[in-house]
């Protein structure tokens, strides 16, 4: 899990506004496929691992993963969360002429909420990139995932950056 201080939330409908409508279905379609995965695995496993969705040229959308490199010598061994999202990011970099799109799906701390979230980010080779923030938390008394409000998060590119 990487730490990450809150992001300033802005409007959702703000960034739709600004970026061409291609870009905007491409950007929303892997935000919302993450979070959805993410979801899926956590209250399948109780966590997930990084992994990143791509949008090829064709428009189909393919999941993309890495293997942890602490847990191939050893299988208790805990993850590397930043390495696992850096070797990611170099393999998106280095295949991204086959992509429109791409998105980085990690599971995050939110330092000032104390609170575990669903971090995606997504980036368009035409320079648009939007990020949400899903924070969830175990009910105590259910056990069950109760997850909060979806929120903009900031993001940089990393792809499509020269």
């Amino acid at each position: 899990m990487t730490d990450h201080p809150a992001g300033s939330p802005a409007a959702a409908s703000s960034w739709r506004d600004s970026i061409p409508e291609a870009a905007a279905t491409d950007l929303e379609n892997l935000l919302g496929t993450g979070v959805g995965a993410a979801q899926e695995q956590l209250q399948r496993n109780g966590g997930f691992l990084p992994f990143a969705l791509v949008v090829e040229n064709d428009g189909e959308v393919r999941l993309m993963a890495v293997t942890p490199a602490d847990t191939a010598q050893d299988s208790d061994a805990d993850f590397d969360a930043d390495t696992m999202i850096e070797d990611l990011t170099q393999l998106l970099r280095q295949n991204r002429a086959d992509f429109r799109a791409t998105a980085v799906v990690c599971d995050i701390l939110l330092v000032e909420e104390e609170s575990d979230a669903i971090h995606v980010a997504a980036e368009h080779r035409d320079g648009s990139v939007f990020a949400v923030v899903l924070p969830y938390a175990a009910n105590p008394a259910s056990h069950e995932l109760e997850f909060g409000q979806l929120a903009a998060d900031t993001n940089e590119p990393a792809i499509w950056v020269d």
